[in-house]
């Protein structure tokens, strides 16, 4: 009896094509952000590596593909120059980059995911700036 994997169906309907295409408009318009253009290029030295590696992440999240296999979290607390309110304009930008590139629903279900992401980037950039030195405080 041969083994049989389950495929686990996506999160929602939506073409690697499209994820792809969507990862391409974002970083076109990040490279152009007064703000957060600046921090992507002290790190980014290879686009088109960063947008594969970036595509293959929301491949894994969304459709469940393997072939990611790095840490966001600790790539952007290791970056040294991400702060929490940059995460405010990012979203902005990936929402306008759904909205424009995506059908509805496709774009506000992969928009809360990036939210949810986002939220907890957000906050593990937050408290490695807010932490004091030393040992943690445990009380």
């Amino acid at each position: 009896m041969a083994h049989v994997r389950a495929m686990i169906p996506p999160r929602f309907d939506i073409s690697p094509e499209q994820i792809d295409r969507v990862v391409a408009v974002f970083y076109a318009a990040i490279r152009r952000h007064e703000v957060l253009g600046p921090v992507f290029s002290r790190h980014v030295h290879d686009w088109p590596e960063h947008e594969a590696r970036i595509a293959a992440f929301w491949r894994n999240a969304i459709l469940f593909q393997r072939g990611y296999d790095g840490n966001p979290m600790r790539v952007h607390m290791a970056a040294g120059d991400v702060r929490a309110e940059h995460f405010t304009p990012w979203l902005a930008l990936f929402d306008e980059t759904l909205r424009r590139t995506l059908p509805p629903e496709p774009a506000a279900a992969w928009s809360a995911l990036a939210h949810r992401i986002g939220a907890g980037l957000r906050m593990g950039v937050q408290d490695l700036r807010d932490r004091a030195p030393g040992p943690p405080v445990l009380r």
